[in-house]
């Protein structure tokens, strides 16, 4: 039995000249860190953007990491609203797929779970001219 009160998980101790606090309840407490784009992501992401921004059709392109979702959100110039956002969401992952692609309006335009097969949205489909 010592003279110190019980304390709650959680609370610090201090002795002496130093505190001690229980390391798990630190590491909960910590901010999570924000969820982001990988490489290999990234890099398909980015070979799009490249083809369009070739093709005149994309200037400007944004990265946003939060806690929640990570948005890479692409412009036709940089003081408008973005054309297009893919964004990724680990908490969807189960249910409707972590990636999708939502236009101006908020409208998604494509969800799932593999990044490759969301993009397929920006393919060009070919139309048959007659001349």
């Amino acid at each position: 039995m010592t003279d110190q009160p019980d304390l709650s998980p959680g609370e610090a101790v201090s002795q002496g000249s130093g505190v001690v606090v229980d390391l798990r309840e630190y590491r909960n407490r910590k901010d999570p860190l924000p969820v982001t784009f990988h490489r290999k992501e990234l890099d398909c992401i980015l070979r799009i953007y490249g083809r369009m921004v070739g093709e005149g059709e994309w200037r400007d392109y944004a990265i946003d990491h939060t806690h929640e979702k990570a948005v890479f959100s692409i412009f036709k110039r940089s003081g408008e609203m973005p054309l297009f956002r893919v964004e990724k969401n680990p908490k969807l992952a189960s249910k409707q797929g972590a990636y999708s692609v939502v236009n101006t309006h908020g409208m998604i335009l494509k969800r799932g779970r593999e990044l490759q097969q969301v993009l397929k949205v920006f393919d060009k489909v070919l139309k048959l001219v007659e001349t």
